[in-house]
């Protein structure tokens, strides 16, 4: 039993201490690329206490970010709920250091006893991640609920309305690889896409899309970052929130990018499969983490290029658009793991998947004619 325990640490604590010094990587790296993408320069010039290393490309901000949000004040409102208040932001970053250790990221050192463990937690790895990070909608209301503040408690309703309505796409882009593989073992995914990943596929490359599009909403990224949008409704849920509260709200967001991109990763691009890794098998943990980076990199990139949907928009998006399409992407699988001729089945996909996506958008605009104007005589 101890020794299980002790197996279960040294899986569980690297991961997470990985993953969280990736966090502080990942800032500044978003920081860097939004100032490349508007012509500025970003963080460049921290000095290192009591010595003479001033130019450090900013990589030492993180740092000091994290040292200045200890050290500040943690302010409650008055008549806030004091235990809720202090719950939820913890209730929003455990559940996504937990998701982290359902990845299939294979750790070099792991031995027999240790690949045994989490082979086991990984048997149903698909479906423990949406149940897990499910616990983040509560976590978001509660902080709106127990602030008493009007502003945060409408930030927190629109916000578990958004989650609520874009974790439906997403379960069912992902029900598409479990339906071809017929398994939620992430170990079982990753090891059907050995040679062929499910992006390349017609259904495959219509689920990722929606997928990563959905994943964009449950992490309250640009462009569907309405519920924390200072433009919109102040600061959203976490309006009353500072010090390291608000620190760990923000530590808990960029973890379950981390987490809901690694799941992407083992969906649709093979996990950590990739050149060499059968010779050299360390390189997988190198893939899973490039692969990573690089949907990070397009989800930046959104950031500081795409506009800012309104409530309406998004909530109709998700409804009327990526949920009808989700739906018929299933039949579309079903049909192409059916037929299993590529040369017949990628362009009937294709055309089928496309059409449905045109009519859905045109649906989805109004006929709006010309502007007419009328001048007093």
């Amino acid at each position: 039993m101890i020794d299980t325990l002790i197996h279960i640490l040294a899986l569980t604590a690297p991961v997470a201490m990985i993953f969280a010094s990736l966090f502080a990587f990942t800032t500044w790296l978003e920081r860097k690329i939004l100032a490349r993408i508007q012509n500025r320069i970003g963080p460049n010039y921290i000095n290192i206490p009591f010595t003479k290393f001033r130019k450090t490309f900013g990589l030492l901000q993180p740092a000091a970010d994290g040292f200045k949000m200890l050290v500040k004040e943690d302010i409650v409102p008055h008549g806030a709920d004091r235990f809720l208040h202090l719950l939820a932001p913890i209730l929003a970053l455990v559940p996504a250091m937990m998701v982290l250790c359902l990845l299939p990221f294979d750790l070099p050192f792991a031995n027999e006893s240790m690949k045994r463990i989490h082979a086991a937690a990984l048997d149903n790895a698909v479906l423990l991640f949406f149940g897990i990070t499910s616990i983040n909608t509560l976590a978001v209301f509660m902080a709106g609920w127990a602030s008493r503040n009007k502003y945060s408690l409408l930030g927190g309703m629109r916000a578990v309305a958004q989650m609520v309505s874009y974790e439906i796409p997403l379960v069912l882009s992902a029900a598409v690889v479990i339906m071809a593989v017929g398994s939620l073992s992430a170990q079982k995914i990753v090891a059907a896409q050995s040679t062929h990943w499910f992006i390349f596929t017609p259904w495959g490359l219509a689920a990722f899309f929606i997928f990563f599009i959905a994943s964009l909403a449950e992490t309250n990224r640009s462009p569907f970052d309405l519920p924390e949008a200072e433009s919109e409704i102040i600061a959203g849920y976490f309006t009353e929130y500072s010090g390291f509260k608000f620190a760990l709200f923000f530590l808990g967001e960029y973890l379950s990018i981390f987490a809901i991109n690694g799941l992407a990763v083992t969906l649709f691009f093979g996990g950590g499969n990739g050149p060499w890794v059968q010779a050299h098998p360390w390189l997988s943990c190198v893939w899973f983490l490039a692969k990573i980076f690089g949907l990070i990199f397009i989800i930046i990139w959104l950031r500081g290029t795409v506009p800012r949907l309104r409530v309406d928009q998004l909530m109709a998006f998700a409804w009327k658009f990526l949920m009808p399409l989700s739906i018929l992407n299933l039949f579309v699988a079903a049909v192409a793991l059916k037929v299993q001729q590529p040369w017949l089945t990628w362009p009937l996909c294709a055309l089928v998947l496309y059409a449905a996506a045109h009519g859905l958008s045109r649906l989805q605009q109004k006929n709006v004619g010309p502007r007419t104007y009328q001048y007093a005589e």
